[in-house]
């Protein structure tokens, strides 16, 4: 892990150097990622399953019920109970999101709408190892009324993994695909014999299924959500009453996901820094995961000394994370101003690692996208549409200035419309 002082004169580029790595496009994985569409938009479902049996010992684009029925029943009751609460959380939390539909009426009798009307099918995409995230992805999609929800997530070394499988029977998802990365995306996207094509993909992935994505929404084959969703982040504040072992836990956290993560620690405390440090070195020692969040950790850590809250504020906005946790003796100065990133955690207790699970999303905006879009929501998977119902006196009144407007802008079709509408009175 690195240690940055924000108060050096090539700070900036230093840490420029970590957040845009993992910004730029990995041409050689693009060009992966484009043979592979190509190649699934040429053989269609045999691309499928030669992807399927290289990378996942897998020979079923969609899985047998009695293989779901037998994973499900290897889930230990307590898991099952866990999920069950979870959906129950997130459920209710995510119906507070639902939004209304507008009506206004002018003094001209002139009516307008605004409709919310919900996307017609979705997938959801799903890490093999991750119940979580598909009840994440699939809640808000149930909530807005999405007519049809498909899983779509891989068996690893050809086994399904059945809290994934248990959280879609509990959210009553009846469409599964057993398919994985680049090959996965186009599949849904363009639609083949045995996969039907949705109208819009959410859920994290690898970064080939990352460029995916944007790949099939470039072509114009499908939605996805407004914000890059990349590998995790986290954002720790801290000062000399946070703990360092708690520190250090938060960091691994996010840094087990993948080696492309990115953990970092602000602190005006150099004596924190120095024991998170220690402390992460400690705790990396008997983690299952040890060598993925050490490759991270070791790319994309930091450990940066930031003297006043103004600095730390700024740094904070700059890098825009998905994470923060605030863990300051007096954090409520920090929240009285504002914070860009895709989720917060304040104080002591407030784990980052439990927000994964509930009740607020954790499908979040990553690489800085979170200055411009925010977590999955119940509005990701709806439509609004407006509406103009336009009475004879108000085609009159608001016809006049369409006409200037229109020939100012040389749009002569434009205000030939407009007059014919007002000869009808």
């Amino acid at each position: 892990m690195k240690i940055l002082s924000s108060n050096n004169k090539n700070f900036y580029n230093e840490l420029d150097k970590i957040l845009n790595r993992r910004k730029v496009i990995d041409r050689t994985t693009l060009r992966t990622v484009e043979k592979i569409i190509d190649d699934v938009r040429k053989n269609k479902d045999k691309a499928l399953i030669k992807y399927e049996k290289r990378f996942n010992a897998n020979t079923r684009i969609i899985p047998r019920n009695e293989d779901i029925s037998k994973a499900i029943k290897s889930i230990q009751p307590q898991i099952k109970r866990a999920i069950d609460e979870t959906c129950k959380r997130v459920k209710d939390w995510h119906l507070k999101q639902k939004p209304k539909d507008i009506f206004y009426k002018d003094k001209f009798n002139n009516k307008f709408y605004y409709k919310n009307k919900s996307i017609e099918s979705v997938a959801c995409y799903v890490p093999g190892n991750l119940p979580s995230t598909l009840i994440m992805c699939a809640t808000p999609a149930i909530i807005s009324g999405v007519n049809r929800i498909v899983l779509c997530t891989p068996a690893l070394n050809g086994k399904l993994n059945g809290a994934v499988y248990y959280a879609a029977k509990k959210l009553g998802i009846k469409e599964y695909y057993s398919l994985s990365g680049a090959s996965a995306i186009m599949a849904l996207a363009m639609g083949t014999k045995q996969v039907k094509a949705v109208n819009k993909i959410v859920g994290p992935g690898s970064k080939w299924v990352a460029l995916s994505k944007k790949y099939v929404f470039l072509e114009g084959l499908c939605g996805i959500e407004s914000a890059n969703y990349g590998p995790s982040e986290i954002l720790c504040i801290g000062d000399n009453s946070s703990s360092p072992e708690t520190t250090a836990s938060s960091m691994i956290a996010q840094s087990e996901h993948d080696a492309d993560a990115m953990a970092i620690l602000l602190s005006k405390s150099k004596e924190l820094i120095e024991r998170t440090k220690y402390s992460i070195n400690k705790q990396l020692k008997n983690l299952p995961r040890k060598k993925i969040a050490s490759a991270s950790l070791k790319k994309n850590g930091l450990l940066i000394y930031v003297p006043t809250d103004k600095k730390i504020i700024n740094l904070t906005n700059y890098i825009a994370p998905e994470h923060i946790e605030v863990t300051l003796k007096n954090f409520k100065k920090y929240l009285s101003k504002k914070i860009i990133a895709g989720s917060i955690c304040i104080g002591p207790y407030s784990s980052m690692g439990l927000s994964d699970y509930g009740p607020t999303q954790h499908s979040l905006p990553t690489i800085g996208s979170a200055k411009f879009s925010s977590g999955l929501g119940v509005k990701d998977f709806l439509t609004q549409t407006s509406y103009n119902e336009l009475s004879k006196k108000g085609v009159e009144k608001l016809g006049k200035s369409g006409i200037l407007l229109s020939k100012t802008e040389s749009l002569i079709g434009h205000t030939r419309s407009i007059k014919k509408r007002m000869e009808k009175n």
